[in-house]
């Protein structure tokens, strides 16, 4: 199983306590974490979502082997559109606070001016 990747704004990650396990603001309404496993997949999530959210961003590598809350393999809701890169895909979601020692790297994100996603 390779790994699967989280997308965070950097304030975000680096306002967390680092002795605590990770739980993004964004899990108090979805009840998950959201991962992806493709890069391609990723840097299309960015941009179709975040684009318009300014600051920095960081990619966490997760090694799912580590984590400590179940995961599970999900489609996505809403489905994705018809002919886009996210129809049929399954996200890795992490039902649970993000344990730190499952994080295997934490990764800068590369942005245009604009705002989009370059690269993850």
């Amino acid at each position: 199983m390779g790994l699967i990747h989280h997308l965070v704004p950097a304030a975000e990650f680096a306002a967390a306590p680092p002795e605590q396990p990770f739980v993004p603001s964004a899990y108090a309404a979805d009840g998950f974490i959201h991962c992806t496993r493709q890069p391609a997949v990723l840097l299309e999530v960015a941009n179709r979502f975040y684009r318009g959210v300014a600051g920095e961003f960081l990619v966490l590598d997760i090694d799912p082997r580590r984590l400590a809350a179940e995961l599970h393999d999900e489609a996505p809701v809403p489905p994705a559109p018809p002919g886009s890169l996210l129809e049929g895909v399954l996200f890795p979601h992490i039902y649970g606070p993000l344990n730190r020692d499952a994080i295997v790297a934490v990764r800068p994100v590369r942005r245009a001016a604009d705002g989009r996603f370059l690269q993850v």
